[in-house]
């Protein structure tokens, strides 16, 4: 524990002078270890005597070493509104380049810019706030920058103002828009293709892929349901059998014959009505589907969003856009949130990314259809005029007829 400094010591010039300023050297240092370490930053003077570094609870010596590290800007004087004063200590890389200000103006200005953080300060509020000349305002912002202390930057939320900012820390995604901007401009194109990815992956993720009357000619035969047998048989015992379901394993070395049997015409699928293979809703209580961190690993591991780093916040910001445009909906399942294409029962299999489609909707979501947006009363302008006997009526609308196609 140092010991406090004699009343006699030391006079201006002398040996005890140099003795005197190296024990305070000591105590400056100590003292601002064990605010650091003290885990809190902001101290009052009691606060400050019982981290026990000045000996005797010494107000007069506390006073000097307070003094001395506010010099050295590593710490800041405040004052309450009740007028109590409080010292905050500053990082010792900080409090270099606040010593690096050669005028009080230098010191007011970067102080605000400082407190600023990464959104930056507008210069026209530095003046407000200093009630500074804008003369003295703009040599201080000149000199802070040639010492690289402060730089200019572009705010997104306000592009037509001139912004300043800390020259040592990164502008925040608040300002500079994060990754859905690029030199301040809203990347349109990037988002829609990230939005279409995601959403072909919810896609493949929500749904099963059903292939049923496509490809070869046992596929084109119609199966009964359930493996269940039917058709005439001879003898009791296939009568007995007659509507019962078939094993697993029986249906498996029917299906697995190498000389698939011909179905009757009755039940052949023209070529024409085959179906395309579609993806199919999966059942209810499904738990394999797609979180916001599945969503952010598959786009971070494609490579699709060209070295800028997404977030789980950015992902779910994504996400978000296509729940509010109705095309996917969040789905909980035994507490954990995840998501599934929403309204379309079947799903085509086509990709969405990367399709120049100036419709907007090429191997995307099928347009969801309402008889009452699709049939003509759900958007006429004289509906209430619209009732037999009346000027208009569903008897005599040519609307009407042309959307039945009876005219």
């Amino acid at each position: 524990m140092p010991t406090p400094v004699p009343a006699a010591e030391g006079t201006p010039g002398g040996g005890g002078g140099d003795a005197e300023s190296a024990k305070l050297a000591v105590w400056k240092e100590a003292l601002y270890d064990r605010c650091r370490e003290s885990g809190t930053d902001m101290f009052s003077q009691d606060d400050l005597l019982r981290l026990d570094v000045i000996p005797n609870r010494d107000l007069m010596l506390l006073a000097r070493v307070v003094q001395s590290l506010s010099d050295d800007k590593l710490f800041i004087t405040m004052r309450e509104a009740s007028g109590q004063v409080l010292w905050k200590w500053r990082d010792a890389q900080e409090a270099h380049k606040y010593k690096q200000c050669s005028t009080d103006e230098q010191v007011m200005v970067y102080s605000l810019i400082d407190d600023s953080g990464g959104d930056g300060i507008w210069s026209q509020t530095l003046q407000k706030r200093l009630n500074m000349h804008d003369s003295v305002l703009k040599n201080a912002l000149k000199q802070l920058q040639a010492k690289g202390l402060i730089a200019p930057f572009k705010n997104v939320e306000h592009p037509n103002k001139k912004m300043f900012i800390k020259a040592s820390i990164r502008p925040s995604d608040r300002a500079t828009g994060g990754p859905w901007y690029t030199d301040q401009n809203l990347d349109e194109a990037f988002i829609e293709e990230l939005q279409r990815v995601v959403f072909d992956f919810v896609k493949r993720q929500s749904g099963y892929l059903s292939t049923h009357h496509h490809g070869s000619a046992a596929s084109r035969t119609q199966v009964p349901k359930k493996g269940v047998l039917r058709g005439s048989s001879s003898g009791s015992s296939a009568a007995a059998d007659r509507g019962k379901k078939r094993p697993a394993q029986e249906m498996s070395g029917a299906t697995s014959s190498a000389t698939p049997v011909a179905a009757p015409k009755s039940v052949r699928i023209s070529s024409s009505a085959r179906r395309e293979p579609a993806l199919l809703p999966l059942p209810a209580g499904y738990t394999g589907y797609p979180t916001v961190r599945d969503i952010a690993r598959l786009l971070s591991s494609s490579g699709i969003t060209n070295n800028t780093i997404l977030s789980e916040d950015d992902v779910k910001k994504l996400v978000d856009v296509l729940v509010w445009d109705n095309l996917i909906e969040p789905v909980k399942v035994a507490g954990r949130l995840g998501y599934r294409v929403a309204r379309v029962a079947k799903q085509s299999t086509e990709s969405w990314a990367g399709r120049e489609d100036p419709t907007g909707r090429d191997g995307g979501p099928e347009p969801y259809v309402s008889p009452f947006t699709e049939a003509p009363c759900g958007r006429c302008p004289v509906f209430e005029l619209c009732e037999e006997g009346g000027p208009v009526s569903a008897s005599n609308c040519e609307y009407f007829k042309r959307w039945l196609g009876v005219d």
